[in-house]
């Protein structure tokens, strides 16, 4: 599920403002983020209201605010903020999108330009309030997307994406991996036999990459191929025998090496069982269309 999101929302950055924030005490009224604020408190003591509910944040820490968030901002004594509004996900109008204004609560109009949030494409509660593991790392890193983020070299462009990237990452490891059930996925069963389909692979070998037991393994991917893993590995090599001995001149012995059958002998039985002709006689017949 989350590879089909991220399929349909890659992790673009594109950083749209960015600013040291130096001020007095100071208000910033209520609105809706389009897209996403990120703002470390350098000095000072800030109140922040996200969706109805009020964070104080001191000197030394973050604060991630999401899309479709309702935020208000409050400096409630003299502060040094420095933040970005960015985009995570791609989106082709994201020249077209803006940090939304005071008072402008209603997006309706927008909604083609709102970001995804981490939330639902992560299946996770990311907090307001974040606590990195690494804060000075993260703080230097979000120093230097600001400093780089007005300049319209294509390199130092891409170099800010890649510092974006590291900052999501960095809260991705500390709320991510910490919270989620381990999932199992058989997206790479696939590639995995077409790599090592003339080597053995056993069940066992299977179970220990997927993180599962041998029965409960065997069990999935019958649910998800119709077939237990011996015998859709037999089809796989059998239908690429079928490939070299159609468009090679490769011998039967070749071929049996090629495709991991034991021996030759193991290899026409097999052949002959799946197909209901001898690996002879289906070259054969198939060279002569």
């Amino acid at each position: 599920m989350l590879t089909e999101l991220l399929k349909l929302h890659p992790i673009v950055p594109f950083v749209r403002q960015s600013e040291f924030a130096v001020r007095k005490p100071w208000t910033y009224p209520e609105r809706r983020l389009l897209d996403y604020l990120f703002v470390y408190i350098q000095e000072g003591t800030c109140c922040f209201s996200v969706d109805h509910q009020k964070y104080m944040f001191q000197a030394g820490q973050f604060c991630l605010v999401q899309p479709g968030s309702l935020l208000s901002l409050e400096g409630l004594t003299n502060t040094i903020t420095p933040y970005i509004h960015f985009d995570l996900y791609y989106n082709a109008e994201r020249e077209n999108s803006f940090p939304t204004r005071p008072g402008q609560i209603d997006l309706s109009a927008y909604l083609n330009l709102l970001q995804p949030t981490i939330n639902d494409i992560y299946g996770i509660q990311m907090p307001v309030h974040v606590r990195p593991s690494n804060p000075l790392k993260l703080k230097e890193t979000l120093f230097q997307v600001i400093e780089q983020a007005e300049l319209q070299d294509p390199l130092i462009q891409l170099k800010t994406q890649h510092l974006v990237t590291e900052i999501i990452i960095s809260l991705l490891e500390t709320y991510y991996q910490g919270t989620q059930t381990p999932t199992h996925t058989f997206d790479w069963i696939i590639s995995y036999f077409s790599h090592h389909l003339s080597e053995p692979i056993s069940l066992e070998s299977m179970a220990n990459r997927a993180n599962l037991s041998i029965s409960r393994f065997s069990i999935m991917f019958k649910q998800r191929y119709g077939l237990s893993p011996h015998q859709y590995l037999i089809n796989m090599r059998v239908n690429h025998a079928k490939e070299l001995l159609t468009n090679t001149d490769l011998s039967q012995e070749s071929i049996t090496l090629y495709c991991g059958f034991a021996d030759l002998h193991h290899f026409s039985k097999t052949f002959k069982k799946r197909t209901g002709c001898t690996p002879g006689e289906y070259r054969k017949a198939t060279k002569c269309i």
